[in-house]
């Protein structure tokens, strides 16, 4: 207990909500930016050409390089911390939505075309939910890189948060709250990818049935 005291300096909630705010509005954005713009590529041939390879070659840089320019575009830390975080999730939640779309079962198209479905019905009954568990993964997956990332933003630019604690206490050699640190934001990330996994599955019902009569 007496580590739980020392690793908080100060109030404890005001290091967990600072984390967690991060978190939330980064991974948000994320998720509406990378959900919308991944099936915007998938469905349309002239935006994937516009738009896939310059994603393709800004996808593979880390985290932490984003730091010096989140510092530059952002007036204060706090919001460059965000940019961090949402960078984290949004590249695995824009792919995973890619490759839902285009990997939409050709014979449920053409079904939907030999019916009369207009496009908007096709892609709205078909597409879309055909696309949902390939989503699901790119969101769970998204939610975990948004913690990973937020630890490393908090360390070189934060005076709040887990992350920032965590660091802190290795630099000033007090190592048991270290540990307890990684094991707060394992229980934090744990947590959250639940949350969205679970939500994740009330969108899709038929999932769910299919398991069940399996």
């Amino acid at each position: 207990m007496g580590a739980t005291i020392q690793f908080f300096s100060g109030d404890p909630m005001t290091h967990i909500k600072a984390s967690v705010f991060r978190v939330f509005a980064g991974y948000t954005t994320a998720t509406i930016f990378g959900i919308s713009l991944g099936i915007a590529i998938g469905w349309f041939q002239k935006i994937e050409d516009l738009a896939f390879l310059p994603l393709e070659l800004l996808r593979p840089i880390p985290a932490v390089a984003w730091i010096p320019l989140a510092i530059l575009m952002f007036p204060d830390s706090e919001s460059g911390m965000i940019y961090i975080t949402f960078i984290g999730a949004f590249f695995p939640i824009l792919i995973s939505t890619i490759k839902g779309v285009e990997s939409t079962d050709i014979v449920l198209l053409r079904v939907g075309q030999c019916l009369g479905a207009k496009q908007w019905h096709t892609f709205k009954d078909i597409v879309v939910p055909g696309a949902m568990p390939s989503i699901a993964s790119g969101l769970v997956i998204g939610m975990g890189n948004s913690w990973f990332c937020l630890v490393t933003a908090e360390i070189l630019a934060g005076r709040y948060g887990v992350g920032y604690l965590t660091w802190e206490s290795y630099v000033t050699s007090n190592y048991p709250p270290i540990v307890m640190g990684m094991l707060l934001i394992g229980l934090m990330g744990a947590l959250s990818s639940y949350a969205v996994d679970r939500l994740t599955q009330l969108l899709m019902p038929w999932r769910v049935m299919k398991k069940k009569s399996s």
